[in-house]
């Protein structure tokens, strides 16, 4: 019988305004990379709603200064930083003591790496630096978060993917890349198909523990810096910049605007776990909706080997502490 995610419910015109989200007051979000890009504004726009938003992020001085930001734009905004490297599996339990939260609402695991020339690089646990940081990371802070998720009325985990999954496929033979082929935009590409394909499994076991947590998948569509209007210290877009993207807004948008398929990933209290949102228009531009599902990141029994490899490689146990 067809999921839900594969064939998704419509979206009324209308039911959901980008601009003015329903409120999340007393609700606490964890944003993995808050600091910069898509994260900043998913950040940005959570906070805008009354949650209190938590950036996660390596960098206290960039976190420290998109809070900043964040806080000259939304009057009382409720936003901190916790320290978080998702390249380093070791630090992820003090992370998560570093909340000193009671229960965790919503975490939104966007933080990613991705690198457009070799060499091949490493995390400190000895893996390929996208696949180890973008996937495992996620992966391995998941099970740490799972206590503060069940303790909420209703947790969500809401995993950032990206359009550049679309054209790949998982090669569990090689999931560290380490092919003398090496290249790093298919090596990126196939870290976000395994964090997307982990989110939509992750779903499925939530569903069948009968959990009150619900898992999601969103991702930004085309979303270019010259579109993104300027957060500074964060970004800062230049005139110049901004003349020469317009001509991509036919195809494309910002950051601002990729994040909204996210936040309403987070938020729509219609959204259901196994769900998928993008942009409206062709998966790249406009406002959020739920999409189907492709083929390759619905495949359970490729997502169960995933899974078994996850464990193996981050040393969890197999239900991530959801029990």
């Amino acid at each position: 019988m067809p999921s839900a995610a594969q064939h998704p419910r419509p979206t009324p015109p209308g039911s959901w305004d980008v601009h003015r989200p329903p409120s999340a007051e007393g609700r606490s979000i964890l944003v993995t990379g808050g600091n910069a890009g898509i994260g900043y504004f998913v950040a940005e726009q959570l906070a805008g709603t009354g949650a209190t938003v938590v950036l996660g992020s390596r960098d206290r001085t960039k976190a420290e200064a998109a809070a900043a930001s964040i806080r000259s734009r939304v009057p009382g905004a409720r936003v901190r930083h916790v320290p978080l490297d998702l390249a380093d599996l070791a630090s992820l339990p003090a992370t998560v003591d570093a909340l000193a939260l009671d229960r965790l609402d919503a975490v939104v695991h966007n933080a990613g790496v991705a690198l457009d020339d070799p060499p091949r690089r490493e995390t400190a646990d000895g893996h390929e630096l996208m696949f180890g940081t973008n996937h495992l990371g996620h992966f391995a802070l998941t099970r740490w978060l799972a206590p503060l998720l069940m303790a909420a009325p209703a947790g969500r985990v809401v995993t950032v993917g990206s359009f550049a999954a679309k054209s790949e496929r998982l090669d569990l033979t090689d999931l560290q890349s380490r092919a003398d082929d090496y290249r790093p935009k298919r090596t990126y590409g196939r870290s976000k198909l395994a964090q997307m394909t982990f989110g939509f499994a992750l779903d499925r076991r939530l569903r069948a523990l009968g959990s009150t947590v619900s898992s999601l998948v969103a991702h930004p569509g085309g979303a270019l810096d010259a579109l993104t209007p300027s957060r500074a210290p964060v970004h800062v877009r230049t005139s110049g910049e901004r003349l020469l993207g317009l001509p991509a807004g036919l195809l494309v948008q910002g950051k601002d605007a990729g994040a909204w398929p996210v936040v309403r990933a987070v938020l729509d209290p219609l959204a259901t776990g196994g769900q998928l949102w993008g942009p409206r228009v062709f998966g790249l531009r406009g406002l959020p909706r739920a999409e189907p599902v492709q083929e390759q990141m619905a495949d359970a029994a490729l997502a169960a080997r995933l899974w078994e490899a996850s464990c193996e490689l981050t040393g969890v146990e197999a239900d991530l502490g959801f029990r």
